[in-house]
């Protein structure tokens, strides 16, 4: 098994505390059905700054908006998680990365 980092991007905000119920609820379910398959739940991200290789620093960054990590046996069975996620339901998309361990 190897580990997958599943990058979000966009997705939409709710707008009434109802709909972030619903919200939490699709993701809590969309967590439950992975089971063991997660690895880390992730977190959605901030405000996010880029660092240039000459040193400075613009705020921005790529549009990402959260992560999670999860385990499969190939990228196709991480990429069929992928396809499930909440977010890709509220015009969100999710980048699926293999990771390895370096050393």
């Amino acid at each position: 098994m190897t580990n997958y980092v599943l990058l979000y991007r966009g997705g939409g905000v709710p707008a009434t505390e109802e709909e972030q119920r619903q919200v939490m609820a699709d993701w809590a379910g969309w967590y439950e059905r992975l089971g063991q398959a997660v690895v880390d739940g992730g977190n959605p991200f901030g405000p996010s700054r880029s660092v240039a290789a000459d040193g400075s620093a613009s705020d921005g960054g790529s549009g990402m908006t959260g992560y999670s990590i999860v385990q499969a046996d190939s990228l196709d069975a991480a990429t069929d998680m992928a396809r499930t996620c909440p977010i890709v339901t509220s015009g969100g998309t999710v980048e699926v990365y293999e990771t390895f361990r370096v050393m």
